[in-house]
């Protein structure tokens, strides 16, 4: 991908995010901090890309990020809902952990987290994908892109990503930070943060 810009924008924290409860592919909207989160984002790359309009604009199919994505293009001046949907964008399903909280799964599933444990990248919950799984359907994704870009997505997508673009070791993938308020910049191999 050289000479390509990818923007990474997570969506902006929902209410689930707050109450640390595995989110992954239930459609969960943001809560009135993730609005705002999602606004100072698009404020941030108004500010530093004025030529934004420019860039390709693809969105998860969760509500989540739709929202981001539309208060992102609000806040750049362009029309809110033109952009992409796709569907190779979405989180990391966690299956049976789906609506878990963090706090009750030694108690719900002690045999999960300790084979996630073990293998933090390949480990699927029941019903749900890996993190290999997730950067397959990720780097199935970039293959079509030939413009710099700006996605809303999720945390696992972002770290999936900058781990590819990076090349990072995929051991790492399931802890690279994905923050909610940042705005992750990748091009020719270097990730940035604004």
């Amino acid at each position: 991908m050289r000479n390509i810009t990818l923007y990474i924008v997570r969506h902006g924290e929902t209410d689930w995010n707050a109450e640390r409860r595995y989110q992954g592919q239930a459609d969960i909207p943001m809560n009135g901090k993730g609005r705002a989160q999602a606004k100072r984002n698009g404020e941030a790359l108004r500010a530093l890309l004025p030529g934004l309009a420019e860039v390709d604009f693809v969105s998860s199919p969760l509500v989540r990020a739709r929202e981001t994505m539309e208060i992102l293009r609000t806040a750049l001046g362009l029309s809110a809902r033109d952009y992409r949907i796709d569907e190779r964008l979405k989180e990391l399903n966690y299956g049976h952990w789906e609506g878990t909280l963090q706090k009750d799964l030694p108690t719900l599933d002690p045999e999960g987290l300790e084979l996630r444990a073990k293998n933090p990248y390949r480990w699927r919950p029941t019903g749900g994908e890996s993190y290999e799984d997730l950067m397959i359907r990720c780097c199935d994704w970039l293959q079509g892109v030939d413009r710099d870009t700006l996605i809303t997505a999720h945390g696992g997508t972002m770290r999936t990503l900058s781990a590819h673009l990076a090349g990072l070791d995929v051991a790492r993938v399931p802890d690279l930070p994905a923050p909610q308020d940042k705005v992750m910049v990748i091009r020719d191999g270097r990730v940035e943060w604004m």
